[in-house]
């Protein structure tokens, strides 16, 4: 492990000294390298599994990312514009996490979402601007790679409009690979390190990925959303489930990307914000706003508590049976987390 007391140049240089050494090459087994702007690079055998960006918007996020068929899993927009892809709700980056009501601010939401929706119509987003909040990443507590993993852990302070630190959060992104699939496991921690805080039930909440368009049940492709208890597609907004899975066509193959829900994470079973326009996401947050049957999930947090958050990210080949997601799950619910 890398001591988290040095510099972050130095534990980037002591990073890159370890990953680039002899017994561990860019072509054997996984290598993390240094990107622009305090962000890192995952790659498996010498080819890119996952970009982590920390700079480009108000939360850091994790795109491209390729599956285990070589195919991107991640829509490329906002990042880049491509001739035939959806360019709807630009904060939908890749791999994310964000919450619309937590300590008083919005991380889900970014200003490009909003200067679009007001070039439609000034003067609309004026007031929720004000509320638009920051997961600013503050250092590496670990970056590991050997032949069988790669680990990227941070730390991020999560701020208001003017920088005010509200709370903390932490997280560790687990990176494996077999010849059939890649996994990131993505271990969430919220802290109410600065002193008590409010966490609104919210719809727009939770651990996402935004999938390519030719995947999207929307764009009539062949894409298809299912959750554990085998309901489809549109059904599946709102329900908790222990796992949903999202596939359908890339380039010619037919790949997916599931979302375990592990049993020590909190509210599990999940309840699901999933978009047949190729947004899922596992959204314990909002229990009420998702099922108005439900009660109402908002909490309150003591200066010191902590949220504990676990998923697992399974990118298969085939649909989700081929991907062996049930299997997959019944695995990884049986580790400790």
């Amino acid at each position: 492990m890398i001591s988290t007391k040095f510099p972050l140049a130095a534990l980037f240089a002591t990073a890159l000294f370890r990953l680039q050494s002899p017994a561990l090459t860019a072509d054997a087994g996984f290598a993390i390298e240094k990107t622009s702007g305090d962000g890192v690079t995952v790659k498996i055998n010498g080819q890119v599994f996952a970009e982590y960006v920390v700079d480009q918007a108000n939360k850091p996020y994790l795109a491209p990312v390729f599956g285990p068929t070589g195919k991107q899993m991640t829509r490329n927009y906002p990042m880049k514009t491509v001739a035939g892809e959806q360019t709807d709700h630009p904060h939908h980056r890749g791999i994310c996490f964000g919450n619309e009501g937590i300590a008083g601010v919005d991380t889900w939401m970014e200003m490009k979402s909003l200067e679009a929706a007001e070039a439609k119509k000034p003067g609309s987003t004026a007031a929720r601007a004000k509320l638009i909040g920051f997961i600013k990443h503050r250092e590496y507590k670990e970056l590991k790679a050997d032949a069988k993993e790669a680990v990227v852990a941070a730390a991020d302070d999560i701020t208001d409009v003017d920088g005010k630190k509200l709370l903390s959060e932490e997280h560790r992104m687990t990176f494996r690979a077999d010849a059939d699939t890649r996994t990131i496991d993505f271990d969430i921690d919220y802290i109410a390190s600065e002193g008590p805080i409010t966490i609104k039930d919210a719809k727009d909440a939770g651990f996402s990925i935004r999938v390519p368009s030719s995947m999207a049940v929307d764009t009539k492709q062949g894409g298809k959303l299912i959750n554990s208890d085998g309901i489809t597609d549109a059904a599946t907004w709102g329900k908790r489930a222990k796992w949903c899975d999202y596939n359908g066509p890339v380039e010619g193959e037919t790949v997916g990307v599931a979302i375990l829900n592990h049993p020590s994470s909190f509210r599990y079973p999940t309840p699901w914000h999933s978009r047949t326009y190729g947004l899922f996401t596992a959204n314990a947050f909002g229990p009420h706003s998702l099922d108005k049957t439900a009660e109402d999930g908002t909490l309150e947090l003591k200066k010191g508590e902590r949220i504990k958050l676990r998923h697992r990210l399974v990118f298969h080949k085939g649909d989700e049976k081929a991907g062996k997601i049930a299997e997959a799950f019944e695995a990884y619910a049986k580790e400790s987390k």
